[in-house]
């Protein structure tokens, strides 16, 4: 084994290493008075109440599932009981990654407060710190849980196998293998991104509709008994929820580009597994450049644009990255390579790479567009607030749909230009390029939570106005940040699951989904389906769960005498607990459609039709599921993020048609409404979106082997077993001459062997 392949652990333990010392940093920070330190305390305890209550359940589908994937491995040649172990380490990793954000956020989100009552500057240097101990501790876990599998699965199932080679069934199955890794990761992701929805939203909602519109006090005031369930919230969804996702998608997408570089024979220096190594040292070295970059983050004067130093810190390390990348691919690969028929050069490969991080950068530029505050999608909503609710929800579905025909547009083309530089591989290498930099686009991401709760804990304590109006320019930037993040999230999804279909297509042995056949289409559909069917049972758990908390916060106003006086304490820990049993109650069944429709259509159909495999309708099920997937995210996600701002510009004062409107008036509770409405949108069900498509395609990837067409497993390096690559097979065959004649129940065929020279194969 090269020594390269071992530099790959190594990155992400450097980047391990940096987290701590940031982590440190930001613990040493000024917490603030006693008061602001209890609050803290309180929204720190619910949210690891949530973690543990969550942590329960998933430990019983975790060991049920690797039950099942041990006994799977035994039954197929190319994968191994081994892959119950990948199983749970990737469940553990991911689970791990969010427990780190969830720390940290919970520590920084008070420290932010009290550095706000010093300078702008300082807040956004303690927020964005929180935020980069995020962002390491997800891609430093997932480089090195990656990294170290790949070597150990690589010397057992490869290099300690005679003959055995870097293209054939034995690295097939070391892959497969890896790939129990991203499912372990994307099956946390899935539920924790959707549990942590219903649990935010919930208490969101329901603080909004009694708090705001109902008592007609602010946002966050401690009066509110839903408060505190609303900032544990920003941290189990938008800081758990979104590190899960992204570790589940950076593995798989560096997964799905290791399993088409097997198919490549690569005339390397590095024993031939160059195109399966690169994609693991571009994410390493992204994460290099994702430090770097995060030094480029600083204002200096109250006056200085918070999201332009977040935007030179994220430039800063796509370009290096690039530049970087462009050194990597000419000292891994060979000038020339192939994969399916598709042949292209070290150069190609490079292109496909800078083809995916401008997708990336693309998508986040274009949601900000759609969904930050003085932009003309936000301002038209803002302007339809003026005649009522029903305008205000009319405004923004209309620009969540308009959101998604630039970023199709140039996801779209993404793909297409990214395969004809280097095919399907070209493909998968675009999505690795574009998630090399997650580490900086999560810091990004989850400064927005914490600062969130900073001002939340700035209004609880009473703190002078001018503390208020700081974290409140952080947090409305971290709006505009969380749904470019989104955006970016759905895009590398969309790529990643291109990348993963590929290679189910590969694994399955299957050339091509025929969509003339009927089971083929039917499937298609269904598939689309899926995507509405998900989005309405989390929407809908959301609007129970608020109804809930209505309720709940209802009563306390009316039972409790001296809330609104604040001579009395409201009982935050109901509300905590109302957020936290519905989210584990209701994260249940969407999960279970995620993980249980592949396998149905993979299992069920098999056999079924005789020309049509369940391994193709399968496929036209993940086809049906990616489209309409990344379609409803990206609606999803814009809306939300549109109707937000839009609430949050009263804050500031807007002028519609000349005449200055401001909070509490009618145009702005009719914002609020919209807000309330695009919650669940772009915090529950469109988010999910994302984990959705990957993880439909990651078990239909780990079902390939079983359902292969005929048992047989596509090799397109051209051999179909290690042994018969070591050992040569002389076959002689005679050319034949056929004839032929009818007898009274059947046509027999009758051989007539000539006199011809054999012909020999190898």
């Amino acid at each position: 084994m090269h020594s390269l392949v071992y530099l790959v652990p190594v990155f992400g333990v450097v980047a391990l290493i940096f987290m701590f010392i940031r982590s440190a940093w930001i613990s040493k920070q000024d917490a603030g008075e006693e008061n602001m330190q209890i609050l803290a305390g309180y929204i720190a305890d619910g949210a690891m109440a949530f973690l543990k209550a969550e942590w329960k359940v998933l430990t019983y589908f975790a060991i049920i599932a690797a039950i099942l994937l041990a006994w799977s491995g035994t039954t197929v040649e190319t994968s191994s009981p081994y892959i119950a172990v990948s199983f749970i380490i990737g469940a553990v990793f991911s689970a791990v990654a969010g427990y780190i954000g969830m720390r940290v956020a919970t520590k920084a989100n008070v420290r932010t407060t009290q550095a706000a009552r010093t300078s702008l500057a300082k807040a956004l240097k303690v927020s964005f710190a929180g935020g980069t101990v995020m962002g390491l501790g997800v891609a430093g876990l997932a480089v090195i849980g990656l990294g170290s599998l790949f070597i150990i699965f690589y010397q057992i199932y490869v290099l300690n196998v005679p003959g055995a080679s870097v293209n054939g069934v034995a690295m097939e199955k070391a892959l497969e293998v890896l790939a129990g890794f991203s499912l372990g990761a994307e099956s946390i992701a899935l539920f924790a991104r959707v549990g942590g929805g219903i649990y935010t939203k919930a208490a969101d909602v329901g603080a909004d509709l009694v708090g705001k519109v109902e008592a007609g006090i602010p946002e966050d005031d401690v009066r509110n008994p839903a408060t505190i369930a609303d900032n544990v919230g920003d941290n189990v969804g938008d800081v758990a929820g979104m590190g899960a996702d992204l570790f589940g998608s950076y593995v798989a997408t560096i997964l799905a580009t290791m399993v088409l570089g097997r198919e490549i024979v690569s005339d390397d220096a590095f024993g031939g597994i160059a195109p399966i190594l690169l994609p693991m040292l571009i994410a390493g070295v992204g994460l290099i450049f994702s430090i770097i970059g995060s030094f480029f983050v600083r204002i200096t004067h109250e006056t200085d644009s918070v999201q332009k130093a977040l935007n030179i810190g994220n430039w800063s390390s796509i370009i290096l990255t690039v530049i970087a990348s462009y050194f990597i691919v000419g000292y891994l690969l060979p000038d020339n390579l192939e994969i399916r028929g598709v042949t292209f050069s070290s150069l190609d490969v490079f292109w496909a790479i800078f083809i995916g991080l401008i997708v990336g950068a693309l998508m986040s530029i274009i949601t900000e567009y759609y969904t930050a505050m003085g932009r003309r999608p936000v301002n038209s909503i803002i302007r339809q607030s003026s005649t009522g609710h029903a305008t205000n929800i009319i405004g923004g579905l209309s620009v969540g749909m308009e959101s998604t025909v630039m970023p199709t547009i140039v996801l779209a083309s993404g793909i297409i230009f990214s395969y004809s530089f280097a095919g399907l591989y070209g493909v998968a290498i675009a999505a690795a390029g574009m998630m090399a930099t997650t580490a900086m686009q999560l810091a990004i991401d989850a400064f927005g939570p914490i600062a969130d709760n900073a001002g939340g804990i700035a209004e609880m304590s009473g703190l002078p106005e001018e503390v208020r109006s700081r974290t409140d320019n952080l947090d409305a930037v971290g709006n505009t940040t969380a749904a470019a993040g989104k955006g970016f999230a759905i895009a590398s999804a969309a790529l990643t699951a291109l990348a993963l279909f590929a290679a189910f297509v590969g694994v399955a042995g299957i050339d091509s989904i025929d969509l003339y056949k009927a089971p083929v289409l039917g499937a298609l559909f269904i598939g689309a389906m899926i995507p509405f069917i998900f989005s309405s049972l989390a929407i809908a758990a959301v609007g129970k769960a608020a109804m809930d908390m209505v309720q709940e916060v209802r009563r306390q106003f009316r039972e409790i005498p001296g809330i609104m006086e604040h001579k009395a304490t409201p009982e935050y820990q109901k509300c905590v607990e109302i957020s936290t049993q519905a989210s584990i109650r209701e994260m249940i069944l969407p999960g279970a459609i995620a993980l249980l429709t592949p396998i149905l259509f993979g299992f069920g159909f098999k056999g079924v039709f005789d020309d049509t495999s369940s391994a193709e309708i399968l496929g036209g099920l993940l086809a049906g599921i990616t489209v309409s997937g990344v379609l409803m995210g990206m609606f999803q996600n814009n809306a939300g993020g549109a109707w937000d701002n839009a609430k949050k510009s009263f804050e500031k004062g807007v002028e519609i048609d000349g005449k200055m409107e401001y909070k509490g008036s009618e145009a702005h509770k009719a914002s609020v409404t919209g807000d309330t409405v695009g919650d669940p949108f772009k915090d529950t069900s469109g988010p999910s979106m994302n984990i959705l498509i990957k993880l439909t395609s990651i078990v239909a990837l780990i079902i390939a082997p079983h359902i292969a067409v005929d048992g047989v497993h596509s090799d397109q390096a051209g051999t179909s077993s290690d042994q018969s690559e070591s050992n040569s097979v002389e076959i002689k065959i005679n050319t034949v001459e056929m004839e032929e004649f009818e007898t009274s129940k059947m046509r027999i065929e009758k051989i007539k062997v000539a006199n011809e020279p054999a012909v020999e194969l190898r």
